[in-house]
C-alpha cells in the first residue's frame, strides 16, 4: 500500500466532507463518531462533487439530483444512482489522515 498524507484530522469535521487531490484523483473525505473515509469524489451518475454533498451520517447525497452513496462502500443507495463509486483506504496516525489511492 502507499499511503499519502492528504490533511490533519482537525481539517474534517463530522457532517462537512472535506476535498483532497491526489496526483489526478479527487477524493472525498468524510468524518463519522472519529473515524474517516475516502471515496472517489465524482458522483456516477452525473459527473459532480460529492465533497459539496449533503452528509446524513454515512450516507452522501449528490448536490446535482440526490443520488445517495454510503461513505463505508461506495454502494449507490437512493436512485438516481445505481453504479458505486471507489471507496480508498484511510488510516489516521499522529494526528493526520493518510489515503491509498493506488490500490
Amino acid at each position: 500500500m502507499a499511503f499519502t498524507r492528504v490533511m490533519d484530522v482537525a481539517e474534517v469535521q463530522e457532517g462537512r466532507p472535506a476535498l483532497v487531490v491526489l496526483g489526478d484523483t479527487e477524493v472525498a473525505v468524510f468524518r463519522v463518531e472519529n473515524e474517516f473515509y475516502a471515496i472517489d469524489d465524482l458522483c456516477s451518475h452525473a459527473e459532480a462533487s460529492l465533497s459539496e454533498g449533503e452528509q446524513f451520517g454515512y450516507i452522501v447525497e449528490c448536490p446535482r439530483h440526490g443520488g445517495r452513496f454510503d461513505i463505508r462502500t461506495g454502494k449507490a443507495k437512493h436512485f438516481p444512482a445505481f453504479s458505486p463509486v471507489r471507496t480508498f483506504p484511510v488510516k489516521v496516525e499522529d494526528g493526520s489522515i493518510y489515503i491509498d489511492v493506488e490500490e
